[in-house]
């Protein structure tokens, strides 16, 4: 089965989760040939280990507080708050508190 993504033109409520953050699970909430678009929930304590993405993305804290690593330094991401790699930049992230990310990635064009 497939797994259902907005349309074009839905509207995606992105809101904090608040009482329900802690019984959900990460999401992509959009997928196309350029762009991806997912609902990063992290939970305190838990980290996501070193990896890279091709193309440029945003991440943005939505709720609670996560600690980002790239570029040889660390960043403490509260809700309100965003920050911009470009492609290929290795980087991690740790859940300082239970919280929800909202990450977008352009995604480097197929070549075929």
């Amino acid at each position: 089965m497939a797994i259902q993504h907005a349309a074009p033109g839905e509207v995606i409520d992105i809101r904090p989760l608040a009482d329900r953050l802690v019984q959900s699970v990460t999401s992509t909430l959009i997928k196309s040939e350029r762009l991806e678009v997912i609902r990063l929930v992290v939970p305190a304590g838990k980290v996501i280990p070193p990896h890279k993405v091709a193309g440029p993305i945003t991440v943005q804290c939505l709720e609670g507080r996560i600690e980002f690593e790239a570029s040889g330094s660390r960043r403490l991401l509260g809700a309100g708050e965003m920050l911009y790699l470009t492609g290929d930049e290795l980087h991690s992230l740790k859940g300082i508190e239970d919280s929800s990310v909202l990450v977008t990635i352009q995604l480097a064009p197929k070549v075929g």
